[in-house]
């Protein structure tokens, strides 16, 4: 007998070869059967007229804290998402001193670095444990729905290391490289995934100090990836890069690479349309590193880099008006209500705009012809029609009218959408032309980070509600070649082989889903995490069922209770059944 039996299913089966009708069967947590399955099992469901497809892989998160509280990370469960990887982008939480002021810093790094609110972190973390092998044993007990897998983050082994040399971003000594290393090679051989480093000034700390970690030479960088070879090239090593030398940045992944026998997962990131040549440069240099022996792989985005903009969010177009500025210390439920009287109204949107002279600043403050109306369904396609100039024009009312009037919708939950990165084209060309380009891989959904502006947890469900079905401003992707992105090939860029297709012997991590009735839900900022703490919830329609290790954890959108997620240690080969 069967442990799961689903029968009369469209089977997308993340091979990207065409989809089929048919049965799949589920025993012990692997798939034991497909095509026409006859036999019993202890529970059977009738597909019939919904696509069953693997789980959906996340290999950019932020959930180190999170997934030490949450048992869903929610929301990567409303979302289909069966798998994630956090430890991303050189921030996290091991190894970490047992003292109340380290565990300050990297709590300080992750809220200032990633928005994740501190007293949610302060409330929610328990902190047992020292090292990074220790950490992984502490999240491996905790009861959870789905898998995580760990990275071993360069912030936390910097500040471990060094202590304040580290924090300021010193030079590091040639006997600090070795216990970096060390350490690294510990945490990897423990169960991590990797290793991953930022080079961004975009992740700066509240005292306005690029992240530990940012400047580290060469020296450093290579000396931490000789433990990767050490291990037989065993670990990926992840890096976040602002590309300012993009080919000196290049170079040494490639020699890292190849020495290491160790393969760089890289973002790919771009602001302006004056960027995209040297993107293109970037992906042709990818092709030629890896005729030369190179495992470079670059991870891209659905979306733009965005943010969301609402009363109760981090930021919005108001946030530096006089006028708002005794609201912005009031509880939600009091600041609306003074939101709703007329003349506070009146004195805000009179105000003359606080401009700063900063570009960035300055459109959320008032560039209403960048700053859209998100709608219901949420459109993250918008064009020029779509902004609040034009939408307060067509209205007859001031930008300003329209944007305050925008954010008091939805009982004051109304968010504006602001593509602040890599939208100068006006659509989503840019970023349809990266996810299909055969070296790339679809990530950086940031989930579980930036809590007052952002949900792009839920890019799993545009790309089958939007990209495959609904877009209407550039061409549609194949539906197979969707699920593949987001299954195959996620799931081999971090070395799990044991996911990611639906064939035999293969985990059964599993989403069944109403197609036609598949919907992103209006985000809204909720108040669930610890101690109250805030974040931007998006929820979606039309996952019938989410499944892990045979086990349905998620049922038309409810929790059913199930826990049979677990901790993922180290690179998971393929089954000799698959």
């Amino acid at each position: 007998m069967y442990d799961l039996l689903i029968k009369n299913a469209t089977i997308v089966d993340g091979t990207g070869k065409p989809a089929y009708r048919g049965d799949l069967a589920v025993k012990n947590g692997k798939i034991a059967a497909l095509g026409t399955v006859n036999g019993s099992a202890t529970r059977e469901i009738d597909a019939q007229g919904k696509l069953l497809t693997p789980g959906w892989v996340d290999v950019h998160s932020h959930m180190d804290g999170q997934a030490t509280w949450d048992p869903l990370c929610s929301p990567a469960a409303n979302h289909g998402i069966t798998t994630l990887i956090m430890g991303n982008c050189g921030v996290g939480f091991a190894p970490c001193e047992r003292s109340d002021e380290a565990h300050d810093r990297l709590i300080s790094v992750m809220e200032d670095v990633e928005d994740i609110p501190g007293t949610a972190l302060h409330e929610g973390v328990k902190w047992n444990w020292e090292s990074f092998p220790e950490y992984l044993d502490a999240v491996e007990e905790y009861p959870r729905a789905i898998d995580v897998g760990a990275q071993v983050p360069h912030c936390a082994v910097r500040t471990y290391v060094m202590g304040d040399r580290g924090t300021h971003n010193e030079k590091a000594t040639e006997q600090d490289i070795e216990k970096m290393a060390a350490i690294v090679k510990e945490g990897i051989k423990a169960g991590a995934l990797g290793f991953t480093t930022s080079r961004t000034e975009l992740h700066t700390t509240r005292h306005d100090e690029a992240m530990p970690g940012t400047y580290a030479d060469e020296n450093e960088l290579l000396g931490i990836g000789k433990a990767i070879g050490e291990l037989g090239g065993r670990g990926i090593y992840g890096v976040v890069s602002d590309w300012n030398n993009w080919e000196e940045e290049m170079d040494w992944m490639k020699r890292l690479s190849i020495e290491n026998n160790c393969q760089i997962n890289f973002v790919l990131f771009f602001r302006e349309e004056e960027d995209w040549p040297r993107v293109k440069q970037q992906l042709e240099y990818v092709r030629k590193a890896r005729e030369e022996g190179a495992r470079l792989i670059p991870h891209v985005g659905a979306r733009p880099v965005n943010i969301l903009l609402s009363w109760d969010g981090t930021i919005q177009p108001f946030s530096f008006h006089a006028n708002f500025g005794p609201l912005s210390v009031m509880s939600h439920e009091e600041r609306l209500a003074e939101l709703r009287k007329p003349e506070v109204r009146a004195a805000i949107v009179a105000e003359d705009l606080p401009l700063m002279g900063d570009d960035f600043m300055d459109t959320i403050i008032g560039g209403y012809d960048k700053l859209y109306e998100l709608g219901t369904p949420p459109n993250y396609e918008p064009g020029p029609q779509d902004s609040i100039a034009a939408k307060a024009a067509a209205a007859g009312v001031t930008p300003a009218e329209y944007c305050y009037d925008l954010m008091m919708s939805n009982n004051g939950k109304g968010v504006i959408y602001f593509p602040c990165f890599g939208y100068s084209a006006g659509d989503l060309s840019r970023q349809a032309a990266l996810i299909e380009d055969e070296s790339t891989v679809l990530s950086l959904a940031d989930t579980g980070a930036h809590c007052g502006v952002l949900c792009d947890a839920s890019v799993p469900t545009q790309m089958l509600s939007y990209y495959v079905r609904d877009r209407e401003r550039g061409h549609r992707m194949k539906l197979e070649d969707v699920v593949k992105m987001q299954t195959l090939d996620t799931a081999r860029c971090v070395g799990l082989e044991d996911r990611g297709t639906l064939e035999l012997g293969m985990k059964a991590d599993l989403n069944l889903i109403d197609f036609e009735q598949l919907q992103l839900e209006s985000p809204e900022i909720i108040f669930d995490l610890p101690a109250g703490g805030r974040r931007m919830f998006q929820g979606a329609r039309g996952y019938v069922a989410t499944i892990v290790s045979g086990q349905v954890i998620m049922e038309n959108g409810v929790p059913t209770g199930a826990v049979p997620g677990a901790l993922i240690r180290g690179p998971q080969t393929a089954p000799r059944a698959a």
